[in-house]
């Protein structure tokens, strides 16, 4: 039998909020962009999704984890890609200062 005394407690705190999200149940395409959109459909998708972040309860908690787990692709907590990787960088040259 294995000896499960030294493994971590349960993890369900690092994922709990998303129980909570605005988003939960809606899919991933509203979040997600097929491949090869561009333009005006990509930025109409991206408000869409970004509509349903700004009344979500838990947006904070979904933007931190985009940013702890490096999340590459998708709107999180009510930012893009391009969006988060320019937050990152600021933060980056604010903490260099």
């Amino acid at each position: 039998m294995s000896d499960v005394s030294r493994l971590p407690g349960l993890a369900e705190h690092h994922w709990a909020w998303q129980a909570e999200a605005a988003c939960r149940g809606l899919g991933s395409r509203k979040f997600f962009h097929p491949a090869g959109e561009r333009g005006e459909d990509r930025a109409a998708r991206d408000q869409a999704a970004k509509e349903i972040c700004a009344r979500c309860p838990v947006r904070a908690e979904c933007l931190q984890h985009a940013l702890n787990t490096g999340e590459a692709y998708g709107v999180w907590g009510g930012l893009t890609t391009e969006e988060r990787r320019a937050y990152v960088a600021r933060r980056t040259v604010g903490a260099a200062a």
